[in-house]
């Protein structure tokens, strides 16, 4: 019995020290592996470095010789210029061009200079009183009043005004001219219809393009059979009927909401209505 346990024990020792040696084995390899990579890393990045150097010096060398490689290395010296060095060569060559520009100067005769000097600022006044005209066609730009009546509710995007309908204090975009319903809604300029729809806020509405600045809306309708998208309408045409049907302002009396806007953004119409 005792020489069975001896026997047993010495068996398991020697897969113990079996192991071990395994174990010390496998960390020797891969010591060595890693160690390996290393040394082949740095060798590689040597090698690439080295190798980076010598194209270097052979593109210099060839750069001597042919003329097609000095172009590019004089592109690429450019590129690799500080600000500081490109403002001077920049300073040079402006120089040298007005040094140029004044001997033209010089040996040319006065008189087509002068000629030159008047077509420039011909030019010049030509474009400047077209500018005054396009300012003055858009300042005389006018409007009426779309319908006769009352303002009952003035502009007020920059402050509140109480809804009756709402219950609350709200901004307007517009002015609210008192009417009775039906009364003919006149166009406030003339322009071109862009658009008649249903507002979800303020009813029936038809918009107005007048040019490339100035639109018109007319909201609260009733109907707006006397016009159609796309049709170009006289300053004073009839385009609808004054109605009831914005729901923001349905517990107000009948009236015409109306709106100017230049530049897609919501004017006071009281400064434009003549």
């Amino acid at each position: 019995m005792r020489r069975n346990m001896n026997l047993k024990n010495v068996k398991e020792k020697n897969i113990n020290d079996k192991i071990i040696s395994y174990i010390v084995v496998g960390t020797i390899i891969v010591a060595i592996i890693i160690i390996s990579l290393l040394l082949y890393s740095q060798k590689i990045n040597k090698d690439v470095k080295d190798e980076t150097m010598s194209l270097g010096q052979m593109a210099n060398i060839i750069g001597d010789t042919d003329e097609n490689d000095e172009e590019t290395e004089s592109a690429s010296t450019d590129i690799g210029k500080t600000v500081e060095e490109s403002e001077k060569d920049s300073e040079e060559q402006t120089g040298g061009e007005n040094v140029q520009a004044q001997e033209n100067e010089n040996t040319t005769p006065s008189e087509p200079v002068t000629s030159s000097t008047n077509t420039s600022n011909t030019a010049q006044n030509t474009t400047s009183a077209e500018s005054k005209t396009e300012k003055q066609e858009i300042k005389e730009l006018s409007f009426q009043k779309p319908v006769e009546g009352e303002i009952i509710r003035e502009f007020a995007q920059d402050n509140l005004i109480y809804s009756q309908t709402l219950e609350e204090w709200v901004t307007h975009n517009g002015i609210d001219i008192k009417a009775d319903k039906t009364t003919v809604v006149k166009a406030a300029e003339a322009g071109v219809i862009k658009s008649i729809k249903n507002d979800p806020r303020y009813g029936l509405t038809i918009v107005i393009q007048h040019d490339d600045v100035y639109q018109t809306v007319y909201s609260n309708l009733l109907t707006a059979e006397f016009v159609v998208e796309g049709e170009t309408v006289e300053k004073g045409q009839s385009i609808g009927t004054v109605g009831n049907s914005a729901v923001f302002e349905i517990a107000d009396e009948p009236h015409l909401h109306f709106e100017i806007l230049k530049n897609s953004i919501q004017e006071d119409p009281s400064i434009y209505i003549k």
